[in-house]
C-alpha cells in the first residue's frame, strides 16, 4: 500500500506530508483547490514526464516522495532485486524536478532511470480517470487480465515451457539445415580442410607447451654450465669426500671415551656427507633433464611453425585449431551421415510443436469460456453505473499461424456505450465519464486479480449523480476491501463511503503573498460539514447537514 506522500514546492503546494491508510481514501475540495496538483505530484513520482512548470514559483526545485509497504513476494521487489537495489518490503520513490527542466529519480536512495521507475510504478499503482491513456486501455494487458480472472496463470506458464522447448528445437533444426546447405556448397574445401587438420591433429594449449619446450632446449647449454659450476663448488678440493670420511671414522672411534663431547660433531659430519651426496645426485638428475637431441629442437620448431601456418590459413588462433577441426568434421558429417541427424532434429521439432499446439488449443478454448464469464460479470455491473444500455465483450481472435509464448490468442476488451453503435476498443469510447465507469466495472469484477495494490480513480463520477454516484461509491468501497483505493470526487454519495477523508483547500500563506494548497484529514464532525457543503454549495444549510448525516448513517 501507499503509506505516505511528501511534496515540497510543487505548483501551489509548499510543504505537504500525508499519511495514508488502507481502505478507501476520498479526496474532496472545491474546484481549483488543488486536487489535480496532488495527482500530478504523485504522477511525477511514478514516472510521468517532468516539467519545470511544476516547480513552485521562486524555487529552484520541487520534490515528491512516495512510500510503499509491500509483501515480500511482490513483483516490484523482484524488479528492484534484479537491479541490485535493496528493498526489504519497503519502497521509497523520490523524484526531484528542477526549475531549469531536468529531473532525477531515486528508489530507496539509489539513482534510478525513468524506465525502471515506470516499470516499478506500474506494478505499484493504477490510475483510472477520464483519459484514454490510463490503465486497462492497453490491449497488451487484456490477455493477462483475462487469464488472471480465470486463474489460468498455471496453464499459461506450462504453455510457456512448451513454447521454449519448441523454439529451441526449431533453432537446432534450422541451424543444422543451414550447416548442411553451407557444407554442401563448400564440400571440396571442407574435405581438404578436415583432412589437413585431422592429419595435423592440433591439441589444446599445444602452442604454449611447444614454445616453452623450444625455449628450454635453446637455453640448455646455459643450464648445463650453471650445473657444472654448482658441482665444482660442491666437490671443492680433490678427495674432499674421502678426507671427510676419514675424519668421521677417527672421531667415531674416540667418541665412546669422550663422554659425549664428540657426539654432535659426528652427527654434523655425517649429515654433511649425506647432504653432499644428495646434492651430487640432484645435479646429475638435473643435467639429464637438460640433455636434448638437436633433432628434438628441430622437430619442435617444425611442429610449432606448422601449427602457426595452419592458424593463419584458417584465420584463427593456434588454440582454436582443435575447435576448427571439430567444426569442419561436423559440417562434413552433416552431408555424409545419410540424413540421420536431420531426421532426429525434425522429429524432435515435430513432437515439440505438436505438444505446444495441443496445449495452446486447450488454453484457447478455456479462454473463450472465461471470456464469456467475464462478459456476464461486467455486464451485471453496468446498469447500476448508468450504462444499462451498454455492451461489453472480451473479443478473442486466434491465429495458430502466429504462435506466441502465451498462446495463439489476442484478447481485447470492446464496448458499445449506446444501442445501435458497434463494439469498439475501450480507448475509442467517446465519453471520458463512460470510460471511467467501464474501468470501474472491470476493476470490481477483476478485484485483486492481476491488479496493482493501489488504485486511484480521478473524478470517475463526473456527469452522474444520485443513485449512480451511490453505486460508484459502493463499488469503490467493495474494491477497497482487498486493495488500497484513492478517489478524487465531487459527489457526496461517493465521499460518504470513505474510510479516510482528505479535504483539499486553497488559502493565502502566512505572509498573505501567495496562495497555497493544504490537505487536511477530516474528523467525523468536519467530515459531516464537508459532505453538507458538497450537497448544498457555498452556504451550508441545516437540511444539508441532516442529509449528510443520513448519508453517513447509511454507511455505518
Amino acid at each position: 500500500m501507499l503509506t505516505a506522500l511528501s511534496i515540497r514546492d510543487i505548483v501551489l503546494i509548499e510543504k505537504l506530508d500525508l499519511s495514508l491508510d488502507n481502505g478507501l481514501t476520498i479526496l474532496t475540495g472545491e474546484t481549483g483547490a488543488g486536487k489535480s496538483i496532488l495527482l500530478d505530484s504523485l504522477g511525477l513520482a511514478l514516472g510521468a514526464r517532468g516539467d519545470s512548470a511544476l516547480v513552485r514559483a521562486g524555487q529552484s526545485k520541487g520534490s515528491v516522495a512516495a512510500s510503499f509497504s509491500l509483501p515480500k513476494d511482490h513483483a516490484a521487489l523482484a524488479l528492484l532485486a534484479a537491479q541490485d537495489i535493496e528493498a526489504d518490503g519497503e519502497i521509497i520513490i523520490r523524484r526531484i524536478q528542477t526549475a531549469e527542466g531536468p529531473s532525477r529519480a531515486t528508489i530507496n536512495d539509489q539513482p534510478a532511470s525513468l524506465g525502471l521507475l515506470r516499470q516499478v510504478a506500474a506494478a505499484l499503482v493504477e490510475l483510472h480517470g477520464q483519459h484514454a491513456d490510463r490503465a486497462l486501455v492497453d490491449v497488451a494487458e487484456h490477455r493477462r487480465l483475462l487469464d488472471a480472472f480465470g486463474g489460468l496463470e498455471g496453464q499459461v506458464e506450462k504453455l510457456a515451457v512448451l513454447w521454449r522447448a519448441m523454439s529451441s528445437a526449431a533453432g537446432a533444426l534450422n541451424h543444422h539445415r543451414s550447416l548442411m546447405a553451407k557444407a554442401e556448397a563448400d564440400r571440396d574445401y571442407l574435405e581438404h580442410a578436415a583432412e589437413e587438420l585431422a592429419s595435423l591433429a592440433p591439441e589444446p594449449d599445444e602452442e604454449s607447451l611447444l614454445a616453452q619446450k623450444r625455449q628450454l632446449m635453446m637455453q640448455s647449454e646455459q643450464y648445463a654450465s650453471a650445473l657444472d659450476d654448482a658441482e665444482t663448488a660442491l666437490l671443492g678440493e680433490l678427495n674432499a669426500e674421502a678426507r671427510l670420511n676419514s675424519a668421521l671414522r677417527k672421531l667415531e672411534r674416540r667418541k665412546e671415551t669422550a663422554g659425549g663431547r664428540l657426539d654432535v660433531v659426528c652427527v654434523a659430519l655425517e649429515r654433511a656427507l649425506l647432504e653432499k651426496n644428495e646434492a651430487q645426485r640432484a645435479i646429475a638428475d638435473a643435467r639429464r633433464l637438460f640433455e636434448f637431441d638437436p633433432k628434438d629442437l628441430e622437430k619442435s620448431e617444425e611442429r610449432l611453425f606448422a601449427l602457426r601456418a595452419a592458424a593463419r590459413k584458417y584465420k584463427c588462433t593456434v588454440d582454436q585449431l582443435a575447435e576448427k577441426s571439430a567444426g569442419f568434421a561436423a559440417e562434413l558429417k552433416s552431408i555424409t551421415d545419410g540424413g540421420a541427424a536431420i531426421k532426429i532434429l525434425e522429429l524432435a521439432f515435430t513432437e515439440a510443436k505438436a505438444a505446444y499446439e495441443k496445449a495452446a488449443d486447450v488454453l484457447s478454448a478455456v479462454r473463450r469460456k472465461v471470456g464469456k464469464n467475464l462478459d456476464k460479470a461486467v455486464l451485471a455491473e453496468l446498469p447500476a453505473l448508468k450504462l444499462d444500455k451498454a455492451r461489453f465483450a472480451s473479443e478473442i481472435t486466434s491465429d495458430a499461424s502466429r504462435p506466441q509464448i502465451d498462446g495463439i490468442d489476442r484478447v481485447e476488451f470492446v464496448v458499445a456505450a449506446n444501442p445501435g453503435t458497434p463494439l469498439q476498443p475501450l480507448m475509442k469510447v467517446a465519453s471520458g465519464g463512460e470510460l471511467a465507469r467501464f474501468m470501474l466495472a472491470l476493476k470490481v469484477v477483476l478485484a485483486a486479480k492481476g491488479s496493482a495494490p493501489v488504485l486511484i480513480f480521478d473524478e470517475i463520477d463526473t456527469g452522474v449523480g444520485g443513485a449512480v454516484a451511490d453505486a460508484i461509491g459502493q463499488r469503490l468501497s467493495r474494491l477497497a476491501k482487498g486493495l488500497q483505493v484513492l478517489a478524487v470526487t465531487h459527489s457526496p454519495q461517493v465521499a460518504a463511503n470513505a474510510s479516510q477523508h482528505l479535504l483539499i483547500s486553497k488559502m493565502e500563506d502566512v505572509g498573505g503573498k501567495r496562495m497555497v494548497t493544504r490537505v487536511q484529514p477530516l474528523s467525523a464532525a468536519s467530515r459531516r460539514e464537508e459532505l453538507a457543503r458538497m450537497l448544498s454549495g457555498a452556504s451550508v444549510t441545516e437540511a444539508a447537514r441532516a442529509q449528510a448525516n443520513e448519508l453517513l448513517a447509511g454507511r455505518g
